[in-house]
């Protein structure tokens, strides 16, 4: 596992250099290459394990995310700041970017969790800074993929489950555990 994880930091550190001196394009180019390395990730790491619930627990979780997304841009249209479209609201590579590394943190903990949310965050910043989405759109992407990651996976370790809440009067996290 932690040679894919270096593999992902790797690659993603490829991708973020490239905005550094490109403009949109490079931006977008950067995104898309940083959510399909965490795509990858997300059904790698168990696959590498032979851990194949963790497989079919991170497709529930990304086709559950798109759906949401794909959903929410047809109800809600939305022209992109570069005017290409209508589908600008929610941003559908960050939330699929979330997607995966929500699966990844739930499943496997805070050391893949934490890098993989790095290179999300990354994601929503390429999709601003590609002039594809608003900030809002973004936000709304991550919390898309964060709580759909985290409701559809379960730990590797069934002993311990981490399930996020929130309404109106405000959020937090339940913690259980099983001895």
């Amino acid at each position: 596992m932690k040679k894919l994880l270096v593999s992902i930091g790797i690659a993603a550190s490829v991708g973020l250099a490239a905005p550094v001196q490109a403009g949109e394009k490079g931006w977008d180019d950067a995104g898309s290459i940083a959510r399909d390395a965490l795509v990858v990730a997300a059904f790698g790491v168990p696959a590498v394990q032979g851990d194949w619930d963790g497989v079919l627990q991170a497709g529930g979780s990304l086709g559950g995310t798109m759906l949401v997304t794909q959903g929410l841009k047809e109800v809600f249209p939305s022209r992109r700041p570069d005017g290409s479209d209508d589908k600008s609201f929610p941003s559908g590579h960050t939330s699929t970017s979330f997607a995966a590394a929500a699966t990844l943190h739930n499943r496997y903990g805070w050391e893949a969790g934490l890098p993989a949310y790095v290179v999300a965050s990354f994601v929503g910043l390429s999709r601003v800074e590609a002039k594809r989405h608003r900030v809002g759109d973004v936000l709304v992407g991550a919390a898309i993929g964060t709580i759909t990651g985290h409701l559809i996976t379960t730990k590797a370790n069934d002993r311990v489950h981490i399930l996020p809440w929130g309404d109106t009067q405000g959020g937090g996290v339940a913690v259980t555990m099983r001895f």
